[in-house]
């Protein structure tokens, strides 16, 4: 049996991101992948590249790697992405912005028997938002085969970060896993009068599975463990006096609420579901 620890959405914290690894070498655990988003928000995006370079077998790429990494028409922008733009990419070099613009879409592998699929959002685009809200058919279709995946089989398993929020259910006999955010841990669905302690959703959040690595044909023993750890806020903060959106950097890493959550209930109005709690 091995574990593999499954990291996704560092976002430039670097405190967090230290945390979380530091947290996985006491474990003993050896293999690390990471399902992207590694830069843009925090002020140390390119340290936190450099980490994950070092650390993790497989890297995979998010959106925010990829809004970063490319060159790309500010015609197209708004004034706050063009900022957020020119910003993250300062941080970065050449060859580093190379390195994310060439990361793969999609990782698999088999462990005890299931098919893995690894992917930042959904099989279909890097930027779906598919969560516990969601239908039945939407999360279906993170099982499904499409054209950026490796092998056209539908997946037994699927481990996926974006939406922030570790989750996961069965599905028709099959797994979805989604393994949070290390270093920009949110909740969507918040109410003064309901809500607990905020440390339960800011904590930095990875998942660990186990199983038989590279197992296809016999179906074994598989596990997964949702992991939140406590890590040094205001420490992460400190290294971020010039963050040009430090106001939002503290909102988010200190209440656990999305900067840009009118951008989420656009999305989730558009699917048809009820946002009355958001």
């Amino acid at each position: 049996m091995e574990k593999i620890a499954i990291i996704s959405d560092i976002h430039g914290n670097l405190e967090a991101l230290k945390t979380v690894f530091n947290d996985i070498e006491n474990r003993g655990i050896k293999r690390i992948f990471c399902l992207g988003d590694i830069v843009s928000k925090g002020a140390n995006s390119s340290l936190c590249l450099e980490l994950v370079r070092e650390k993790c077998e497989v890297i995979i790429k998010g959106n925010n790697d990829q809004f970063i990494a490319k060159d790309r028409s500010h015609d197209e922008m708004t004034e706050l992405d063009k900022k957020r733009l020119n910003w993250n990419q300062s941080m970065l070099t050449n060859e580093q912005r190379e390195f994310l613009k060439n990361l793969p879409f999609c990782y698999e592998f088999y462990m005890s028997g299931s098919l893995i699929r690894l992917f930042h959002a959904s099989p279909k685009l890097i930027y779906d938002f598919i969560g516990d809200l969601d239908s039945i058919e939407n999360k279906r279709s993170l099982f499904m085969p499409t054209e950026n995946t490796i092998s056209q089989e539908m997946a037994d398993i699927v481990i996926y970060g974006h939406i922030h929020i570790q989750c996961s259910d069965n599905l028709y006999n099959r797994i979805r896993i989604n393994a949070g955010s290390v270093g920009n841990a949110l909740d969507f669905i918040r109410n003064k009068k309901y809500d607990a302690n905020v440390m339960q959703t800011t904590r930095a959040n990875y998942v660990i599975i186990e199983g038989e690595y590279g197992e296809k044909d016999k179906v074994g023993s598989f596990s997964y463990q949702f992991v939140k750890i406590p890590y040094n806020i205001d420490k992460e903060l400190d290294m971020n006096k010039n963050n040009i959106e430090r106001d939002s950097y503290i909102h988010e890493l200190k209440e656990g609420k999305y900067r840009d959550l009118e951008r989420v209930k656009a999305s989730f109005e558009k699917r048809h579901i009820d946002i009355s709690k958001i």
